[in-house]
This record gives structure tokens, C-alpha cells and sequence, in this order.
């Protein structure tokens, strides 16, 4: 052990900064003694240390907190907020009060939307910052201090203990069987066995690095010293906190789609109304207040505003449904987003791992067998080779190897809401399970004494009293049993061992050895035991954390929707590999590993992203470099997580989801949506309900653009054409109004296409609409206008009161937005066996009708509207016909795009 320098005389300016030479897995005791100028026995000095304190300051993580009024009126700031205030405000001097409060609500209401998805991630990082110990066991001028962990510094020597919490990144200089904790970095659920030698490799990925213990991580067993080497925001963990606070909340593919469908609209709206009044001043054709009226008139009309209204509540249907299939969205957008994926992003284990590690195949020296029953709790039998079941017990081999899986396990299970839970080591769950799963009994070894499991010697060994004779069963690494057989005397063909546990090890999986030997009745000790002598190798199991039942099925319908599904894991590339095969993620999925990410510029990954199927023994940092990269190559990425090392990823990815039983609360803060039953399955019921929320959107926004226009279109068309006004401008706000409150929301009913899972995502680079959608607006709009101005001309020109002519074209407009209603709810013939599909909106049509009645027949309507009680033919027989007219158009040029996209197929 190096001297301990003479500390207390450093100067301050002085503190070490060994630099980046030297990876710290590879350095010796003395080299970190002198790197970080400490002494691994005695520690640093208490002044030393106070210096180090108040030049690097305390070990914490910050999270600054933004003010809420601030963060509040920053919702406000964007294009789309300005042209929906400045139609409210229009509204508002319009005195169409009505129109005004429901944009005003819809403005207000996005504002708390983008608030609180805001401040779901900063209580991301508040989360991240608790997650620090409060105290550590420090050794200080050689003695043992406890003390608040934000006071330790970088060189101090802290002691670690079982059921310790590792308080800043360590290095490693003494471990006693110390095991740890890792997920909250690494997301394995397996307690990592740690040493203190240094390790030869020159790039090692975060869950390799077997010599270095990390803060927030939790002593499951064992002892050990390390030396600080960071604290605060340098840490691993703090890491994953700045990553969070440098991912910036990025607009959904809906919302820019919707952010420059509006902007579009509403600036083609302007520069027409700018046109028109210029065209009406040099015309003449009204007066100055008639024409500023008429134009005022046409943009109110032709305005669009209740499409922020009615794709929120279309959103707010597709959250309802999703919660009912287990799955919680926190932001609307949400919903239809991942409708648009076409990468899934997944965590191994729990996600398409049950995370209960089983035993899946026994090797005995004679025979292989497999043991059905996947999990904890599920029964299982053995089979042979060709698939018979066996009667295991009548294997002397398969029947001692059963016995040593219960009698050398200390793990338990203990019921959680109709769930097993483990208590113990993963690998001794799978061989209790085992025990328990044949024998319907929980194990009951009757223990004289153990020797518990040690990474130097890898293996342990239980003495135990058994059929009235006394035994040694020990269970270990294969290698491990083998040479201990070996050196005793014993002969044994390694060779044939190797070759079979080769095959379980290339399927990813775990092998445990198995053994049992006899040893005289008064042994009462195992260190006095000659182990390996007389050491009969029962067998040897294969155990990995098994695919959850029906996530194949899943993944095979997500590829045949176009979605690709990829698995990004801290755990070992070949059981990764191993668990993506048995999947069938792809054809051939193709790996990579943390540390060969890390040789990649940007660029380079951005070029090679697409080829690889499994990311493993990845970082944080991996995650959210991955995500980025399958952005910059124009995915639209969503990222399944539960763990704190998932947030950055997860807040990065155009969806995130998290985890709701086994997540943890960074990561769920992190996500935009939470599946509540940690089934895989619930994806893909969501990605469906994200299609099916999508095409009543785009069905809504077709409805309403064509609708819209066409009101604004009489006003322009009665300016060209010299003529009065058909409509009145309270007319069109009434016709905004009922359709706001009707008509348009009968989408929001409409039950998912036939066939949705067939097509590929959407490409959300071309919009929300089509060439042919951009042309249907135009011609439904044109026949709408056309329609109700060609009835108003007629009846006038009959020497009937422009009242009437005004009631009749009002009617128009609405049996045309109805009729249009009928052709665009699916894509069949209208007169078909789906007709009927969406009876709501055959219940919202009637409360149309009847509110079209009450502005046509109330006296006190009348007044305001300027309706009048018009006759059945020109009231409702010409409106109707009209509608017809509008049915049969649409349907015919329905039936012609159905022909010519056959056409285009067919070709192809």
C-alpha cells in the first residue's frame, strides 16, 4: 500500500485531476492512491477534505427550478396561438360571443397542456436529484466517519456494506463477495458481482466495468471500499440528470402537421381578404362599412376555428379508449403519435422478458431435456428430446439435480397482488422455481452448514442432512466442477461437457452446474471438506429470462404494420441476440454493443443506424444517442422503458412509455404515455387506437376545410359577381356555431377502418393531406357555394323576398355539410352495410335538424338570423335535393379514386 501523502499541505488549487489517460477500471491501487492524492487505509484529512469541498463543491444534484408563471406565458409564444387570438378577437367585435369563449378556451387549454407536460419533466429531474443517499460511511485520518453524502469528496475512501447505497461513483480497491444493484443505470435486474483488480480491456461498456461502483446503486450483499473519483453532476447519475435537462419537449408529427395546415390556412385566408377588399374598392361594388362587413364576413366564414376544438376531442376520445386498454396517455398529441411510429424502441427485460428467470433445459450425463412452464408461477413438466414427457423421478441424475436446485437456494417468493415476487438472487429464483414447479412443494434443506457463493472460487456449497445420510451439494460455474473433479482424481469428459453447454450458452443462456457428493455423518463443516472428491455432476441447467407468452405474435403483426421493433438492453449481446431470434425481431437481427457505438461519430451512426436490430450493453448516453440517430434518419421513434437510465431516451423519443408496475418514477415522468400493465401486448393495441384517432382527425379536417370555404366562397362570389349578399354574417356564425357544436364531432364516433394494421405508418414529412384531399377541398367547397348562391339567384329571380332566398341558402349550406358527412365517414359506397357503423352521428344529425328548426320557425330567432318560416319546398325539399346533389358527386369521385388508385397498384 502507497505512503499517504502529505495531504494536509496540498494547496487547494492542487486538488487532483488525473485527466483521461489511463481508463480507471485499469489502474492499480497505488496508481489511484496517486491520481487522487488519498491513501486507501487512512483516507484523506479532514482538512483536505473540507478543501476539496469548498473548491468543488457538494455532492448533490441541482435541478433549478423554472418559474411556473413564466413557463405558463411561454405556451403562448407560437403562430398557431397568434391566428387563433386574432380570430377570437375578430369574433369578439363581431359580437359573435359564443364563437370567441370557445377559441379562447382552446387556447387556454393548450397553454395547460404544454404547461404540465413542461413541468412533468422537470419533476423528472427532481426525482433524479432524491435519488442520492442522504448519508455514507467515509474513512477520514483513519477513522470510520458517517456523514451527509453531499460532504464527500473526490479521493475520499468510503466503506460499503449490504443494504448500502452507493453515494458518488467509486472505484473499487477492496471487495469481500460485494454484490450490486445496477438497473437504475444499467436496467438488469441482476445483482452485479464486483471486484478489485484491474481490469485488462481498454473499452468497456457501463455494465462490464466489474471494479467500479456508481452512485444511487444499492449493496445487495457483501463488503467493500472504493475511492471517489466524482461527484455531483460528474457522476453517472448525474449524467442521466443533464441529458434530461438538455432534451428539449419537441412537437409531436401532429402537431406540426396541424401547426402548418393552420398557419397555411389562416395566411391563405388573410392574403384573400386583403385581395378582395382591394378588389372591392376599385369595383365599387358596396360601400366602404358593406364591403369591410362582407370582407370581415368571409374570413370569419372561411376560418376554420373549430379545428383545434374538435382534433382535441377526437384526442380526448383516443385517450379514453386507451386508458380502458390499459394504457395512460399524459399528453393528448400523444395518442395519435404512436399511431405514427415505425420504430419501437424496447427494453429487454420485463418489457418482451418476463424478468423471472427460468430454468428452460437440463443436461444430465446421460440424456437433454427441456422443462416446459414459463415464469414463476406457471407448472411445467420435463421432456425429452423428441418432445414426450418424462417421469423425472425415475432419473436417478434428474432426480438429484431437482433436489440440489431447492436444498442449495435461499431465494423465496411471496404473492403481490396475484403476482410472484422474488426474494433472492434471480439464478437461485429460477432453481426454487424449479424445485417448486416439479415437486408442488417449496424447498426445506435441512442445512448443517454453507459456504455462500464467492466470485474467486465460483461456487458454493451447502451441507445437508438427506435420506438419513449427510451430503455436500455444491453448484457452481461448469468449468468450476469440472476441475474440481479433475484435480480430485476423478476422470471427465470435458470435451463432450464443453460441446453441450456450448449449445445453451450460444441461445444467450445461463448454465449452473450441479453436484453432490457423500461425506461421513459428522461433518458438520465444509471448509473441512476434500470438495470435488468423490463429486458426482448431476447435471447442468440452462436458465434465461424467457420471451413473455404472445410478445412474438405482437412483434409479427407490429412488422406486418411496417413498425420495426428494436431491443436496446444493458445486458450481454448473445443473450440479447438469443432473445431477439426466438422473437423474430428480424430476419437475421444484427448487434452492437455500447463500446463499438462509442467508435462511431454522429454521422457514422445516423449512416449505419437502420442495420442493427439490438443495441446491448448500452449507456443512458447509448439510449439517447440511438434515438437521435433514428430521428436524423427521419423515423418517427418511440422508446419503452422503466428505468431512471431510460429518461433521457425516453424524453427524447417522439412518444416515450413507460412502464406502470415495475417503472420508476423518473421514468414515468420522463414518458408521454404509461402502460398500467407492463404488457407489451397494450403497444400494440395503442398503435392502433394512435391510427384510428389519425384517420378521424384527417376525416375531420377534410369535413371542415371544404364546409368552411364554402361559406367564405358565397361572400367572394357575390363580390365578383356584383351581387347582394345570399347569406347574412350572422347566418355564417351560426352555421359555425351549430356545426361546432354538432356536426363536426360526429367523427370523433367513427370506429377504425377495416384493414388499419395493414398499411405502414403515415409519412408525417407530407402532412396531414394529399393532392387529392387538397382537390376535394376545393370541388366540395366550389359545389357547396355553387349550390346555395344558384338557389338563391333562382328564387329571387322569382320575385321571392331575399329573406326566404337567405332561410333556403342557409339550408343549403347545412344539408350540403350534412350529405358531405354521409361520403366522407368510411371509405365504401355510401349505400353499403356501413352505413349505419356510426349511429351517433345519425343522433347528431337529428339535433341539428332540430336546432335548424328552431332559427327557421322561432319568432325570436327569426329576428337575430334573419330567417323567416319558409314553405317545405323552398325551406327544406330544395336544401335537401341540394345535399343530394352533393352525395352523389362526392360518391362518384370516391368511386373514381378507389378505381385509379387499383389502377396505380396494379402497375406497381
Amino acid at each position: 500500500m502507497a505512503e499517504q501523502p502529505n495531504q494536509s499541505n496540498t494547496p487547494i488549487s492542487e486538488t487532483p485531476d488525473p485527466g483521461p489517460a489511463t481508463p480507471l477500471w485499469q489502474r492499480s491501487t497505488a496508481q489511484l492512491e496517486t491520481d487522487y492524492a488519498t491513501n486507501g487505509t487512512t483516507g484523506l484529512s479532514e482538512a483536505e477534505a473540507k478543501a476539496r469541498l469548498a473548491k468543488n463543491g457538494p455532492n448533490e444534484l441541482t435541478a433549478k427550478p423554472q418559474s411556473n408563471l413564466l413557463r405558463f406565458l411561454k405556451q403562448f409564444n407560437n403562430s398557431i396561438i397568434y391566428i387563433l387570438a386574432a380570430a377570437a378577437i375578430m369574433t369578439f367585435f363581431m359580437h359573435h360571443y359564443s364563437d370567441s369563449i370557445v377559441i379562447g378556451l382552446v387556447i387556454v387549454a393548450n397553454a395547460f397542456i404544454g404547461f404540465f407536460q413542461e413541468r412533468s419533466a422537470d419533476n423528472a429531474l427532481a426525482r433524479i436529484k432524491a435519488l442520492l443517499v442522504s448519508e455514507a460511511v467515509v474513512i477520514r485520518d483513519g477513522q470510520k466517519l458517517t456523514l451527509p453524502s453531499r460532504e464527500v469528496v473526490v479521493g475520499d475512501i468510503v466503506q460499503l456494506e449490504a443494504g448500502d447505497t452507493v453515494p458518488a461513483d467509486l472505484r473499487l480497491i477492496d471487495a469481500d463477495n460485494l454484490k450490486i444493484q445496477e438497473s437504475a443505470l444499467t436496467g438488469e435486474t441482476d445483482s452485479v458481482l464486483k471486484g478489485e483488480d484491474p481490469l485488462t480491456a481498454s473499452d468497456l461498456a457501463l455494465a462490464d466495468r466489474s471494479n467500479q461502483a456508481f452512485a444511487s446503486t444499492a449493496v445487495t450483499n457483501g463488503s467493500g471500499r472504493g475511492i471517489v473519483t466524482v461527484t455531483g453532476a460528474q457522476t453517472e447519475i448525474g449524467t442521466i440528470q443533464q441529458h434530461v435537462a438538455k432534451v428539449k419537449t419537441q412537437p409531436t408529427p401532429l402537431m406540426r402537421n396541424l401547426n402548418r395546415l393552420g398557419l397555411g390556412l389562416s395566411l391563405a385566408i388573410l392574403v384573400v381578404a386583403v385581395l378582395l377588399f382591394i378588389l372591392g374598392m376599385i369595383t365599387h361594388v358596396y360601400s366602404l362599412p358593406t364591403l369591410l362587413i362582407a370582407v370581415i364576413t368571409m374570413v370569419v366564414g372561411s376560418m376554420p376555428e373549430g379545428l383545434p376544438a374538435s382534433t382535441s376531442v377526437v384526442l380526448a376520445m383516443g385517450t379514453q379508449q386507451m386508458t380502458k386498454q390499459n394504457v395512460i396517455v399524459k399528453t393528448l398529441p400523444a395518442v395519435e403519435t404512436l399511431g405514427a411510429v415505425d420504430i419501437i424502441n424496447t427494453d429487454k427485460t420485463g418489457t418482451l422478458t418476463k424478468n423471472e428467470m427460468t430454468v428452460t433445459d437440463v443436461l444430465t450425463p446421460q440424456a437433454s431435456y427441456t422443462v416446459t412452464g414459463v415464469g414463476y408461477d406457471a407448472a411445467g413438466q420435463v421432456q425429452d428430446q423428441q418432445g414426450q414427457t418424462v417421469a423425472w423421478q425415475n432419473d436417478a441424475n434428474l432426480e438429484w439435480l431437482v433436489q440440489i436446485a431447492g436444498q442449495t437456494s435461499d431465494a423465496e417468493f411471496h404473492d403481490e397482488d396475484g403476482q410472484w415476487v422474488l426474494t433472492g438472487e434471480p439464478t437461485d429464483g429460477a432453481l426454487t422455481a424449479l424445485y417448486h414447479k416439479l415437486t408442488g412443494q417449496d424447498p426445506a434443506p435441512q442445512e448443517i452448514d454453507s459456504l455462500p457463493f464467492d466470485s474467486a472460487i465460483r461456487y458454493s456449497a451447502r451441507l445437508v442432512d438427506h435420506r438419513n445420510q449427510r451430503w455436500l451439494l455444491v453448484k457452481g460455474a461448469p468449468q468450476t466442477l469440472l476441475r474440481l473433479m479433475q484435480e480430485q482424481g476423478q476422470t471427465v469428459d470435458v470435451d463432450a461437457w464443453q460441446e453441450r453447454l456450448s449449445q445453451l450458452t450460444r441461445q444467450g443462456k445461463r448454465v449452473v452446474a450441479l453436484g453432490y457428493q457423500l461425506v461421513p455423518a459428522d461433518a458438520d463443516e465444509v471448509d473441512d471438506l476434500p470438495i470435488g472428491k468423490d463429486l458426482h455432476l448431476a447435471g447442468m441447467t440452462g436458465i434465461i429470462d424467457p420471451p413473455r407468452p404472445g410478445v412474438a405474435d405482437d412483434v409479427k403483426q407490429l412488422r406486418y404494420a411496417g413498425i420495426k421493433v428494436k431491443m436496446i438492453t444493458g445486458d450481454d449481446p448473445e443473450t440479447a441476440a438469443a432473445i431477439a431470434a426466438q422473437l423474430n425481431l428480424a430476419e437475421q437481427p444484427k448487434a452492437i454493443t455500447g463500446p463499438e457505438l462509442n467508435q462511431l461519430s454522429d454521422a457514422e451512426l445516423v449512416d449505419k443506424i437502420d442495420q442493427y436490430t439490438v443495441f446491448a450493453r448500452t449507456t443512458p448516453a447509448d439510449k439517447l444517442r440511438i434515438v437521435q440517430a433514428q430521428q436524423k434518419r427521419g423515423h418517427v421513434a418511440s422508446m419503452t422503458g422503466d428505468g431512471v437510465n431510460d429518461a433521457p431516451a425516453l424524453k427524447q423519443a417522439d412518444i416515450g412509455v413507460a412502464m406502470g408496475i415495475r417503472g420508476t418514477d423518473v421514468a414515468k415522468d420522463s414518458a408521454d404515455m404509461v402502460l398500467a400493465d407492463d404488457d407489451f401486448t397494450s403497444l400494440l393495441g395503442a398503435v392502433r387506437e394512435g391510427r384510428h384517432v389519425f384517420d378521424n382527425i384527417r376525416k375531420t379536417i377534410r369535413f371542415l376545410l371544404p364546409t368552411s370555404f364554402a361559406e367564405g366562397l358565397i361572400v367572394v362570389l357575390s363580390i365578383l359577381m356584383d351581387q347582394t349578399l345570399p347569406l347574412f354574417p350572422t347566418q355564417l356564425l351560426w352555421i359555425n356555431m351549430v356545426s361546432a357544436l354538432t356536426i363536426q364531432f360526429a367523427f370523433i364516433f367513427e370506429p377504425a377502418e377495416s384493414g388499419i394494421m395493414k398499411r405502414g405508418p403515415r409519412d408525417v414529412t407530407k402532412g396531414i393531406l394529399g393532392k387529392y384531399d387538397i382537390f376535394e377541398v376545393v370541388y366540395v367547397s366550389l359545389l357547396i357555394s355553387g349550390l346555395g348562391m344558384f338557389a338563391y339567384d333562382l328564387l329571387t329571380s322569382q320575385g321571392l323576398s331575399a329573406v326566404v332566398g337567405s332561410t333556403m341558402t342557409l339550408n343549403v349550406i347545412i344539408f350540403g355539410k350534412i350529405f358531405y358527412l354521409f361520403n366522407l365517414q368510411n371509405d365504401h359506397p355510401v349505400l353499403s352495410k356501413y352505413f349505419f357503423r356510426n349511429k351517433m352521428s345519425f343522433v347528431i344529425v337529428g339535433i341539428l335538424l332540430a336546432l335548424q328548426a328552431m332559427i327557421i320557425y322561432w319568432p325570436a330567432m327569426q329576428g337575430v338570423f334573419h330567417t323567416t318560416s319558409a314553405n317545405f319546398t323552398y325551406g327544406w325539399g330544395i336544401p335537401i335535393l341540394a345535399g343530394i346533389v352533393v352525395l352523389v358527386v362526392t360518391e362518384i369521385a370516391k368511386a373514381l379514386r378507389h378505381r385509379w388508385q387499383r389502377l396505380v397498384q396494379d402497375k406497381e
